[in-house]
């Protein structure tokens, strides 16, 4: 147990500077679209490509809303009950803007719905790249037993 507390010190999990996980993660976002994207315009039909790029640039555009719109209403508590509101409205009306562009990119034969889709999942793509790096610091600063 002695040597747990030579660890409070820095090392793989000092603490971030502020919105450190989330730059990683945005940028681990775009570099899941750009490989999805690249391997996809040579082995793929190009509406799935366009639906690849689609989902994911609808997919950082979605974390970005998303951050913001959090923020706001985590910041909002001693604000009134109708900007609460508002910020919820904020909240639910990106889905709808999203939902509207996949529908008219697939309306006007754009798109793939899948690969849409499947660009859409560049969060989870990212999120599992975090996990394996932060897994991976974990295995390599651990103490010495």
């Amino acid at each position: 147990m002695n040597e747990i507390a030579h660890n409070a010190g820095g090392g793989a999990f000092a603490m971030d500077k502020e919105g450190a996980l989330e730059r990683r993660l945005f940028r681990g976002m775009v570099v899941a679209v750009a490989i999805a994207v690249a391997a996809s315009a040579m082995f793929a039909p190009w509406r799935v490509t366009t639906g690849l790029l689609l989902g994911g640039m609808l997919s950082l555009l979605n974390f970005h809303w998303m951050r913001s719109s959090l923020a706001a209403a985590l910041g909002a508590s001693n604000l009134k009950k109708l900007s609460r509101a508002r910020i919820a409205s904020r909240y639910i009306f990106r889905y709808f803007i999203i939902s509207l562009t996949v529908y008219f990119a697939y309306k006007l034969n754009l798109i793939q719905v899948a690969a849409t889709l499947a660009g859409m999942c560049s969060f989870v793509v990212a999120l599992f790249f975090e996990a394996f790096v932060q897994f991976y610091f974990a295995i390599v600063y651990r103490e010495e037993s």
